[in-house]
């Protein structure tokens, strides 16, 4: 029984958060190495563009609860998620023109337009706290459970409770179907192998009569729906921040340089690698180890490698290593 204990405990606190945690850095990954192995540039903004559509998406479904709306068992935000990515799209599209544009039509260096991301960034977090306010906000339909604690220690005897949330395992689900219509489109599609080759070789696209411009619009629309998409998700798994998202644009960029910049694959992986390895190493361990070792030899302490305040730091600690020994990635992408 205590070793079915501590397997419940790791489960509770280990495996499910890191798979949702995982599946949010996974989406959002995917648009950080899009951008890069499209556009050819680190976009510094990303986060923000999550922490816009996830306000907006915010807004709107504050005010579908309020006219009595509501999408059954699952949270009332995906309902208001499509009106989020299309106002996201709007303004990255804006941006785009208003922007990057200019850059491209100079020819800048990829530093150039990291430099300009990183403009565009403090411009949209001042946007994001102008809208909706730099308090915590926690979306009220998000704390739904579908595996209650309680429910679990009286349907199977044990002493240790598992709790599964509607969102996290709605993560998970939403990550593997936004995944495979990505590959989809990818793969099937005329603008979506138009992208891939305009990403392979641009001189040779343009021969080959793709449009450019029509490219990077692509481009942007699929980016602000990934980033909308991994930011609701991870808003109704914890809670919304506009500072919040700023801070997880580290994790995100490690995931997708830890799988490969540039490659989609690799930023899937990387963005599990970096959310069990962020999990694991800030759990305190103290309660699985008291179910598994003999009493005599039950820790004291925590058994904590590292604070939860810390655990930005194991990314960085993990970005710098892949940097220093293995900058392609897991599934070399393009070398950073």
């Amino acid at each position: 029984m205590d070793f079915l204990n501590a397997i419940v405990a790791l489960a509770n606190f280990v495996i499910v958060p890191g798979l949702a945690y995982g599946a949010q850095l996974a989406i959002g990954a995917l648009g950080v190495t899009l951008i890069y192995g499209i556009l050819r540039f680190s976009n510094f903004a990303h986060g923000d563009t999550m922490a816009f559509g996830t306000a907006i998406t915010i807004i709107v479904t504050t005010a579908f609860v309020g006219m009595g709306l509501s999408f059954g068992p699952l949270p009332t935000a995906l309902l208001a998620l499509p009106v989020g990515i299309a106002v996201t799209i709007l303004l990255v599209l804006a941006i785009d023109w208003g922007v990057y544009k200019f850059y491209r039509q100079q020819k800048a260096s990829p530093v150039i337009l990291v430099i300009v991301s990183m403009g565009v960034m403090f411009v949209m977090n001042g946007i994001v706290r102008f809208v909706i306010g730099v308090r915590d906000i926690r979306f009220a339909d998000g704390e739904r459970f579908i595996v209650t604690a309680r429910g679990f220690r009286e349907a199977t005897g044990l002493d240790e409770g598992l709790a599964i949330k509607t969102t996290q395992a709605l993560t998970v689900v939403v990550a593997v179907i936004v995944v495979a219509l990505l590959f989809w489109f990818l793969n099937k599609t005329r603008t979506g192998k138009s992208m891939r080759a305009f990403s392979d070789n641009e001189d040779l696209a343009l021969l080959s009569g793709i449009n450019p411009d029509w490219v990077v619009k692509v481009t942007w629309m699929i980016v602000a729906a990934l980033a909308t998409t991994a930011g609701v998700l991870y808003g109704l798994d914890k809670s919304f921040k506009a500072f919040t998202y700023f801070q997880l644009l580290l994790p995100i960029f490690a995931a997708a340089i830890v799988g490969g910049l540039g490659n989609p694959i690799g930023a899937i992986a990387g963005g599990f690698v970096i959310a069990f390895s962020e999990v694991t190493i800030t759990y305190a361990w103290k309660k699985v180890l008291t179910y598994l070792l003999p009493e005599s030899l039950e820790p004291d302490g925590l058994v904590q490698l590292l604070s939860t305040d810390y655990k930005f730091a194991v990314s960085f600690a993990i970005l710098i290593i892949v940097l220093l020994f293995k900058p392609t990635g897991l599934f070399k992408g393009q070398s950073v």
